[in-house]
């Protein structure tokens, strides 16, 4: 079937306020004891037995389950408005590959949605908004959404939570303010990122106003995530490295920051750990460890050993291989991997590192690569542990 416009963000939201959210309180099913705690572990710089991994968007295009189940939901945004769909998705992963963590299946522009701009997907065109940011007046008109407007993220959080059984944690995530403020204002994609910057130079007061209003609905919504189940979080800051330097920590620093200091690091007696990831971030690690997150996600751009020797004790990373690895054959595969964490380093090599991609996966990706990579990270960082 052909991708579907989304339904217009007020009718949505009549929709979904017919259904009250499910929180993990509400059945005991979904406080089941985690089987496999080692993501966890290694977010909060503890010992593991070896390295975990899982990859950004591992729920997804290149597998062919997915795209039966894109085809059944008619578009991308009715698989991740439907709770059935979107727990389908985000378990469809777990079933292929021993990865140790599952990610929500969602997408970071459904705060902006929840704000009015009218989001839609279009047929190999990616995310459209009906109504961009560019002025001062639709500026003034942004404001912290109504939460229960994206109830059906919250209700797909605990559905998948219930469903995982322990199996491995859930992490929730958002857009950072500055990335999904690129979106707002070019509305669409860009490849240059003239109109957000031509607003953030020429109008820095609107920025910072947009930007103010972003980050404390995008810290409602992982608090609200977390409520509903997700045991940790991430924040994407996908188009940080578009910014020099002074502006990066101006306008997307400054508010990852705001976002942070909101989000509740501790539910039900649980640390929630959060994630932070800049693509073109590597610049600025210290000024991101400043940020004192639990985890820095790493582009493939950044060496594993150095960053960690510049971030020091306390904070994870996360990362990096160059998702196009992928396409070359298994022995290539495993060898990379290898570097990767001998990159990171063999002292204390069992805490502080979870494997993943230096971005998310290719949708061309052949899922049997897939395998071959996480039984490499598996394998080999086991190995790598005994040897220490």
């Amino acid at each position: 079937m052909g991708c579907r416009a989304l339904r217009s963000s007020a009718l949505q939201g009549a929709l979904i306020m017919r259904r009250r959210p499910v929180r993990v309180c509400d059945n005991p099913a979904m406080s089941a004891k985690l089987q496999n705690d080692t993501f966890l572990r290694a977010c909060l710089c503890q010992p593991t037995d070896y390295t975990p991994v899982w990859l950004m968007r591992q729920a997804g295009r290149y597998l062919p389950e997915y795209r039966a189940t894109r085809d059944r939901a008619g578009s991308f945004m009715g698989l991740a408005t439907n709770t059935d769909f979107a727990t389908e998705v985000t378990l469809q992963p777990l079933e292929r590959f021993a990865l140790d963590a599952a990610i929500l299946f969602s997408d970071i522009l459904t705060v902006p949605d929840a704000m009015g701009l009218g989001l839609s997907f279009a047929t190999g065109e990616g995310p459209r908004f009906a109504h961009p940011v560019r002025d001062e007046a639709a500026v003034a008109r942004l404001a912290v959404p109504d939460m229960a407007r994206l109830r059906y993220v919250f209700d797909a959080v605990a559905s998948i939570r219930k469903a995982l059984a322990g199996r491995v944690p859930l992490i929730g995530f958002a857009g950072s303010p500055w990335t999904l403020a690129c979106y707002m204002v070019e509305g669409a994609g860009s490849d240059d990122y003239r109109l957000v910057k031509t607003l953030l130079y020429r109008r820095p007061d609107l920025m910072h106003r947009m930007l103010a209003v972003t980050a404390d609905a995008v810290a409602q919504y992982l608090n609200a995530q977390i409520d509903a189940g997700a045991q940790a979080v991430m924040i994407f800051d996908s188009w940080g490295g578009v910014l020099a330097d002074g502006a990066f920590q101006q306008f997307s620093l400054a508010y990852t920051r705001r976002v942070l200091e909101q989000v509740r690091t501790e539910h039900a007696g649980e640390r929630v750990p959060r994630i932070v990831f800049t693509k073109g971030g590597g610049p600025w690690l210290a000024d991101i460890a400043g940020l004192r997150p639990d985890v820095i996600g790493l582009d493939w751009t950044v060496n594993l050993g150095a960053a960690r020797a510049q971030v020091g004790p306390g904070i994870a990373l996360q990362g990096n291989l160059d998702p196009n690895v992928l396409f070359a054959p298994p022995e290539v595969i495993a060898a990379e991997a290898g570097k990767v964490l001998a990159s990171y380093g063999t002292h204390g090599a069992g805490s502080g590192h979870i494997f993943n991609l230096g971005h998310g996966i290719s949708q061309h990706t052949p899922p049997e690569s897939v395998a071959a990579l996480v039984e490499a990270v598996h394998s080999q960082s086991r190995r790598q542990r005994q040897s220490t």
